[in-house]
């Protein structure tokens, strides 16, 4: 156990892990070491930061605040903090059941933890975050909360309604990530699209997003988390424009199936949704679709899940995630709908859906060999250069896998040209580079 150490735990999405690094920039300043997500932790703090999204991302904070739990109890931890979204959303349960947690912190109130620690929070460090990702490439959170109220979401109860940040508070921090040598940036929330309504009347994404893409030194721009209904079309313009923008757009979609949609209170029908992609795929030709499916909600029967399948036929997304439905107690959902589908089902009709995706991402995978493609590095991982597209968001896509012996004076952080030899079986794409 290190004196005055502090290891930090990070579990669930990246827009928790920006709370961590914010957490983590005034620990340091006060004078302590901090380590996040060590293979072994051994401070005398610990951190855990939690989701509370689903049933699996539950389970997985409560494991490992009493794995960090047993640490203390075996003298190897001295006290044991919990923040985030579980924390939030279970506050006046959880200390009850976890007595050996010294201090409970929400999503919002987790700079307490550090007057706890007897220091003051400084609103003064810029960026106010110290990364833990590779130095090239950082998350900036727009907004937080959610005003969207989907039957099966416990987002906007964990939350609250939407507080976007201002432009003007945004670039800055871009500035200074820039600054330190961060050249892609991915732009998350609970829901990008309804950014700025709430300081400034309307719809602000484009205005934001033309804001960033005027920094210098900005490499790469990614927007994660919209939403389709009533998507602001001048996000688009800008994209197009500005060549730093990525072709690349995360939008969850939920379902196709109109009694589905509806259930889900997504407000947008089955012909909108195709309308949709139809159009941005028009308008931005090569862009990239990331989206999220749901299985088995209620109301879901075989004749909307085969619907559901044609649709997936048809869009042909290039990057695709699913997952069951988990009631979530105090959703729309929980309190209208039973949860009448057996989960041995939902489980089927997942591993139906993503063996449908898994041919369709393969087939577009292989249609990129002999293009040539711009890609940062990332990392080396032992014959190989691990490389991204400008389609490619980290963590969650493919990579581009280059033969160090190819390259052996590429680094981290830099962008070159490279041509596409093979795909590999998980997606991955093998490259050779263009040479003069």
């Amino acid at each position: 156990m290190r004196k005055n150490k502090v290891d930090i735990i990070t579990l669930g999405c990246s827009k928790n892990l920006v709370d961590s690094e914010r957490l983590i920039s005034q620990l340091r300043h006060a004078g302590y070491t901090v380590a996040h997500d060590a293979d072994i932790p051994d401070g005398e703090i610990c951190v855990v930061n939690t989701c509370g999204f689903i049933g699996d991302a539950k389970e997985e904070s409560i494991n490992m605040i009493l794995e960090q739990g047993q640490r203390k109890a075996t003298g190897q931890l001295r006290r044991l903090y919990v923040m985030g979204c579980l924390s939030e959303r279970y506050r006046s349960e959880l200390p009850a059941e976890l007595p050996e947690v010294d201090g409970w912190y929400g999503k919002f109130d987790w700079s307490q933890l550090l007057a706890d620690l007897g220091h003051a929070w400084e609103d003064a460090l810029t960026p106010g975050r110290d990364i833990t990702t590779p130095s090239h490439y950082a998350y900036i959170k727009i907004s937080e909360g959610c005003d969207r109220q989907c039957s099966y979401c416990a987002i906007p109860i964990i939350t609250g309604r939407h507080h976007s940040r201002s432009i003007e508070d945004i670039v800055t921090e871009v500035r200074a990530l820039v600054a330190q040598g961060v050249k892609e940036f991915q732009l998350i929330a609970q829901e990008l699209t309804f950014y700025g309504v709430d300081i400034y009347g309307h719809r602000a994404l484009a205005k934001l997003l033309e804001a960033i893409a005027s920094v210098e030194g900005v490499q790469w721009i990614r927007m994660h988390y919209a939403y389709p209904a009533d998507f602001p079309w001048e996000v688009v313009d800008v994209m197009r424009r500005h060549p730093n923008v990525c072709r690349y757009l995360d939008i969850a979609l939920q379902h196709i199936a109109d009694p589905v949609l509806t259930a889900m209170r997504r407000h947008i029908t089955s012909q909108q949704t195709r309308d949709f992609i139809e159009r941005i795929r028009r308008e931005v030709p090569g862009i990239h679709l990331r989206t999220t499916l749901m299985v088995g909600h209620p109301g879901e029967d075989d004749a909307a899940f085969e619907e559901l399948l044609d649709f997936v036929r048809w869009a042909r997304f290039e990057r695709m995630g699913a997952f069951a439905y988990s009631e979530e107690e105090g959703t729309y959902s929980a309190k209208h709908f039973a949860d009448d589908i057996p989960d041995a089902l939902k489980q089927t009709r997942l591993s139906r859906l993503m063996r449908l995706q898994q041919r369709i991402s393969a087939e577009i995978q292989e249609q990129k060999i002999g293009t040539q493609m711009r890609i940062i590095i990332d990392r080396r991982e032992g014959d190989y250069l691990i490389g991204r597209t400008e389609f490619d968001s980290p963590e969650v896509d493919p990579e581009v896998l280059v033969a160090v012996a190819d390259a052996p004076t590429w680094e981290a952080g830099e962008f070159h040209d490279v041509r596409i030899t093979a795909a590999a079986d998980d997606f991955d794409l093998y490259a050779q580079p263009i040479t003069s």
